[in-house]
């Protein structure tokens, strides 16, 4: 189980400092930083994201996600992402995590891209906007030409990654041999885990609950 343990990154979904000290307690590999995980995560506070980084001593990525609902947003809600990137940056954050969609759609690779080299040199995932697309194995092919994009988060469109396998092999199957790489998600667990990596041997997986109850 150790060994298999080494095998990938275990990310852990996290709302604030308690949660991620316990994460690392417990294992997690890396976290997740989010608001309202009630609205499946927002943009969280400067004090948070500080408090966090200092207490840690595994990477945090930020969620950069201005409101809930969908992930079409106006240029006021752009330049709020923009801002909040930034100040990740300046507080050394290790990554970032966002999704921008059109409104028929598709994701919005002029603001993606425009965003992704704002966040330079920090890591960057694409969350699951990406469920929220028609297509989302093409899509991977034009994210590939997108230096700067590390990971990509999915849970194939389904509610489990049990319901969405299949999308997901398809979109490992789109990045393999490339710098992309697609972290499965949706109600991965400690109890799960060594079952979905048996699926997918993914080098990372995301969830609330991948080290436990936190």
């Amino acid at each position: 189980m150790n060994q298999i343990n080494h095998l990938y990154i275990k990310e852990a979904c996290v709302e604030g400092i308690q949660q991620a000290i316990n994460a690392e307690k417990q294992g997690a590999n890396r976290i997740e930083l989010c608001a309202r995980l009630d609205l499946d995560g927002l943009t969280p506070d400067i004090e948070r994201i500080k408090e966090v980084t200092a207490k840690c001593n595994i990477p945090v990525r930020v969620i950069v996600r201005p409101r809930e609902g969908n992930f079409n947003y106006s240029e006021t809600e752009f330049q709020s992402m923009k801002q909040a990137i930034e100040t990740c940056k300046a507080l050394g954050v290790e990554g970032v995590v966002f999704g921008i969609t059109t409104l028929n759609n598709k994701m919005d690779i002029k603001r993606t891209q425009l965003l992704v080299e704002l966040a330079q040199p920090m890591k960057v995932t694409i969350h699951k906007a990406i469920d929220a697309i028609d297509n989302p194995v093409e899509t991977i092919k034009e994210l590939i030409k997108i230096d700067g994009i590390d990971t990509i988060l999915t849970s194939g469109k389904g509610q489990t990654w049990q319901e969405g396998q299949e999308l997901i092999l398809q979109m490992m199957k789109a990045a393999a041999g490339s710098h992309l790489e697609i972290m499965p998600c949706g109600g991965i667990t400690q109890h799960n885990l060594c079952e979905a990596h048996h699926m997918f041997k993914a080098k990372a997986y995301h969830g609330k609950l991948i080290v436990g109850t936190l």
